[in-house]
């Protein structure tokens, strides 16, 4: 019966399906996404056949530690030692390729017997000498999809490189990357004499307890792993999954409510029904039982088609996806269980309430029901037309679609609004200067490095006031319970005056740190008191505040002491550059790029929108709205066809009495929009309580900043009334086809 019931009423319960089935596609590919990454980091790690993995202390990354070359030539001389690799791995923009990881390894390496060379040659062949160009290697999906080969060349930042082979390692995310010589690549990222890692084979697994508490004592900024264990303190992995399901759990919580709507509607067109069943002695349990076995199986029917739909969105973006490791093998058990589980809360939840009150329903009650008229007092508003009107009798129904609409604006508008905080903050930064600069052709402005020489040589150019150059990293502070952002800053410079001193003084020399109010709170430390960063201790001077919290959730140390700890002698992050004249900026900015083609300078206004993180950041902005303009939609036709449906007879009525195919289509159409406005209205309503829910949350919350623009509320209603029309246009054409005569007879 459950079955039958479903398939008397196929496009509802497709739509419905269809609603369960993207939030479900969600969780296949974003999981499979979350899964490649680390799997990529566990591969390249435990791979190694290393017994030890030196790394610096509590940093967040791999890509964010940073080592002095120097510790290599000290673990090479150990006795218990038989081989020692360094490494470097970032990613970087390559020819259309927004993240492209790169991997530096010694030419020497043990780590190279990994990479199965299929095309070309390696590193150790005497034809390299004879190359121009720097030589690199690539992974075997990257050569496919960038369309490269051995002799051809690949630009990378401001270098470029010669492809002298292709290799394979039989895993997604290195396969999808290129491998480099050490010095190229700390050429390359801008950090001579460092490494971020450094592998260790041993000559007896038994002697790493011995090696490590030597290597501790000589550096006490260090890190000793196996590599098992170094692998599972990894975080991307985490950070994905977390990423992955924020964006899928908006999809299921709107297929959630456009189930329950379903299942409400379900309940309420076939009440009679339901008085038949009761009336020949049906019991209460029996009727819950049979609309929950509805929703289950809807639920699980969506969850079948979403994972086949996750399936075709990796195939279809499998360019994309390779480039972090990911592809239809990472589609594993764990990741569909999660997703069926999903789906079979997501059946029961949303069918909770239509079962219960289909199984109070009293029998002779239900045998009157008319259609959605029993005999009450019909409720009517004291203002507006018959579209408005028929909204409003049907409470149930569109408070839920008002909740489909409102979830999906109020996410979307959440956001947006998270997006332009980041970018305020990133502004504050410029400590009132006219200019900012970063490194041009990089894939994330974390990773920026500039040559200090630049820095001075800006300097003279002709109406430049003062330059000053930041360095800004982050890493993990135990005692904090969360991560701590470094900012590295000139003692004497101007934008360090900026700063709004609380408590205490401003640096004057190395060794010293002025801590954020928040931070200093998070660690209960005050001035005069000590903390340790890094493995290198620093005397707190002072306290600041700022207007962007995030930069309260760290400190500032001088610019030395910051280029020490993290790897990047005589470098800096970014240059702020204050002008004698604001009117002149865009011309110095323009005469700094043409200048300078290794740096990319904007205006302080501009800079924020122009930065890499920005534009890909704003991509991914615009497939999860997409999404979850996607669910909404199909909620809302869902609901507007069930309304159709519902008042076939009315409409029948309405044709009898001589209303136009118009005049209906105009009706339908009317109820839709204002269920747009209204869901509008309640999104924007949605979109405060979720800020101020994140703003509540440890940590996370203080050092996140929204930022709520017109436009924002322009656009959310604009979406709302979108997704109501939308919605609306196939119920409402329906409707005008409805004969008069058959609608007449529908029951």
């Amino acid at each position: 019966m459950i079955l039958k019931n479903l398939f008397r009423r196929k496009g509802r319960t497709f739509l419905t399906v269809l609603a369960i089935a993207i939030g479900v596609a969600a969780i296949v590919a974003l999981g499979a996404l979350a899964e490649g990454v680390k799997s990529g980091y566990d591969s390249f790690i435990t791979g190694s056949k290393a017994d030890l993995v030196v790394s610096q202390r509590n940093a967040m990354d791999i890509s964010l530690s940073s080592l002095d070359e120097k510790i290599v030539q000290d673990l090479a001389a150990m006795p218990e030692v038989t081989a020692v690799s360094a490494m470097m791995q970032s990613f970087v923009q390559t020819e259309g390729v927004p993240y492209f990881f790169v991997f530096g390894y010694p030419e020497d390496s043990f780590i190279l017997g990994r990479f199965n060379i299929i095309s070309g040659v390696g590193f150790d062949s005497r034809e390299v000498n004879r190359l121009r160009g720097k030589p690199i290697i690539l992974g075997s999906n990257a050569a496919e999809i960038l369309e490269k080969k051995p002799g051809d060349s690949l630009r990378m930042i401001d270098s470029v490189f010669r492809i002298i082979g292709v290799y394979e390692t039989g895993q997604e995310l290195e396969d999808s990357g290129a491998i480099m010589r050490l010095a190229d690549a700390q050429e390359l990222l801008g950090k001579p004499r460092t490494v971020n890692i450094v592998y260790v084979q041993l000559k007896n697994p038994a002697y790493g307890e011995r090696v490590k508490a030597r290597l501790q004592r000589l550096y006490p900024d260090i890190e000793v792993n196996t590599t098992e264990a170094f692998a599972d303190k990894q975080v991307m992995g985490d950070y994905m999954k977390g990423f992955a399901w924020s964006v899928a759990g908006l999809a299921i919580v709107i297929g959630g409510v456009v189930m329950m709507n379903s299942q409400l509607m379900a309940v309420m067109e076939r009440t009679r029904e339901i008085g038949v069943l009761r009336a020949i002695g049906w019991s209460n349990r029996r009727v819950l039982g049979m609309i929950l076995g509805e929703s289950v199986l809807v639920g699980l029917v969506g969850g079948v088609l979403g994972t086949l739909m996750g399936w075709g969105m990796m195939v279809a973006s499998s360019d994309v996806m390779s480039f972090f490791g990911a592809s239809t093998a990472n589609i594993r058990p764990g990741i569909l269980l999660q997703a069926f589980a999903t789906v079979v809360v997501l059946g029961l939840a949303g069918g909770a309430y239509p079962a219960w009150r289909a199984s109070r329903l009293p029998p002779v009650e239900a045998l009157r029901y008319e259609g959605g008229s029993s005999g009450k007092k019909v409720r009517r508003l004291p203002v507006g037309g018959m579209a408005l009107q028929s909204l409003w009798q049907r409470t149930s129904r569109t408070f839920l679609t008002l909740g489909v609409i409102g979830i999906t604006v109020g996410g979307i508008m959440t956001l947006e609004a998270m997006v332009r905080g980041t970018k305020a903050m990133v502004s504050g930064l410029s400590s009132e200067a006219e200019i900012m600069i970063r490194q041009a052709g990089i894939a994330d402005t974390g990773y920026s490095t500039i040559d200090q020489r630049i820095g001075s040589k800006i300097a003279t150019i002709p109406g430049v006031q003062a330059v000053s150059g930041v360095i800004f990293s982050a890493t993990m502070i135990p005692e904090a319970g969360a991560f701590f952002i470094i900012r590295g800053l000139e003692p004497h410079g101007y934008n360090i005056q900026q700063e709004n001193i609380v408590a205490g003084e401003r640096l004057t020399s190395n060794h010293q740190v002025m801590l954020g109010k928040m931070m200093a709170a998070a660690m209960k430390k005050d001035v005069g008191d000590t903390i340790e960063l890094i493995g290198s201790r620093f005397k707190v001077v002072g306290i600041f505040e700022s207007n962007s919290t995030w930069m309260e959730m760290g400190g500032i140390i001088s610019l030395r002491d910051a280029q020490s700890l993290l790897g990047k002698p005589r470098k800096v992050s970014l240059y702020m550059v204050k002008v004698s004249n604001p009117v002149e900026a865009p011309k110095i900015v323009e005469e700094i790029n043409a200048r300078f083609p290794e740096i990319h300078a904007s205006l302080t206004g501009e800079f924020a929108d122009e930065m890499p993180d920005f534009e890909n950041m704003e991509t991914m902005m615009g497939a999860i709205s997409f999404l979850a303009i996607l669910v909404g939609g199909v909620g809302v036709m869902n609901t507007m066809l069930m309304a159709v449906l519902e008042r076939t007879r009315e409409i029948g009525v309405f044709r009898a009495l001589g209303w136009g195919r118009r005049r209906i289509l105009g009706l339908i159409l009317q109820e839709a929009i204002w269920l747009g406005v209204l869901g509008g209205l309640s999104g924007i309503g949605i979109a405060f309580g979720l800020g101020y829910v994140l703003e509540k949350i440890p940590m996370m919350g203080e050092a996140l900043s929204l930022v709520w623009e017109l436009d924002i509320f322009i656009r959310s209603i604009a979406i709302a009334i979108s997704l109501g029309v939308i919605g609306g246009l196939y119920p409402a054409f329906r409707a005008t086809r409805l004969e008069p005569v058959e609608a007449l007879r529908y029951e």
